[in-house]
């Protein structure tokens, strides 16, 4: 079973845990919170869609062990010290248990809150610059590494970019500025690929949603008639007595047992 750090390497390409969350090595405990938060949310299992669950479970795994050694003073001093993080491992339910915890629940509105607040933020640019230093200028890692971006946001994030690279703020990657126009339809076709299946899936969960509906209303509908069917079978057998009265509120008819036959068999007829 790989170690904790090879899988660090693996899913975030770094076997630092304090460059993994993006903070000093002097970081206070609300920085490594805040920290662990902002990118536990981005791969959070209940957040992805359907194919990338898998993935984003083990990347979930791998950060709720790195918040747990840098808020134990023990395990932090052990990997500060000699680079060591125990092993010791713990099934997904538990770990979200122990998230939700700490964390309020997640819901749409929160997310949608967060992202219209992100965009444009200087958080957002500071993320963008980390993005295409790490990547060198590559547009298909920032697209993986700076949150709620897409390819619509190509013109606006390069514009970030151009202008930081004019103020020297970062180097210029002619791979950024000068890419090849057939890399940039690849993977202008590949992402509009993926959101197709995304909306393929979406459209398709909520055409389920729409059956269990509309079938939910034909069996109440089924339950009612022959609900009225056994109630009209019911009066119709019975004797002809007008003197008898019938505890019948909660129909919205008539007491008199010869009105409600007569009512009972008009609506038959209709």
């Amino acid at each position: 079973m790989p170690r904790i750090l090879e899988l660090c390497e693996k899913y975030f390409n770094s076997k630092n845990i304090y460059e993994i969350l993006g903070i000093p090595k002097t970081a206070s405990d609300h920085e490594v919170k805040k920290a662990y938060y902002k990118l536990s949310l981005k791969v959070h299992p209940d957040r992805v869609p359907e194919d990338e669950k898998e993935l984003a479970t083990e990347k979930f795994k791998v950060l709720s062990k790195i918040f747990d050694v840098l808020t134990d003073n023990a395990k932090k001093t052990l990997y500060d010290e000699r680079g060591i993080i125990d092993d010791d491992d713990c099934g997904l339910s538990s770990l979200l248990d122990w998230w939700a915890k700490i964390f309020k629940p997640i819901t749409i509105s929160d997310i949608d809150e967060y992202k219209e607040k992100y965009i444009g933020s200087e958080e957002e640019k500071t993320d963008v610059m980390h993005a295409y230093l790490d990547g060198k200028g590559c547009w298909n890692y920032m697209l993986d590494h700076v949150q709620f971006m897409n390819i619509e946001d190509e013109p606006r994030i390069f514009e970030i970019i151009k202008e930081m690279i004019d103020s020297d703020v970062v180097k210029e990657y002619s791979i950024f500025t000068d890419e090849p126009q057939a890399k940039k339809e690849k993977r202008h076709k590949k992402y509009n690929k993926e959101a197709l299946e995304q909306r393929r899936l979406e459209k398709s969960k909520e055409l389920e949603k729409e059956e269990d509906f509309v079938q939910t209303i034909m069996r109440r509908q089924e339950e009612r008639g022959n609900a009225f069917a056994k109630m009209l079978e019911k009066y119709e057998n019975m004797e002809e007595d007008d003197s008898e009265v019938f505890d019948l509120k909660d129909l919205g008819v008539s007491k008199n047992k010869k009105k409600l036959k007569k009512r009972l068999v008009h609506r038959k007829k209709v």
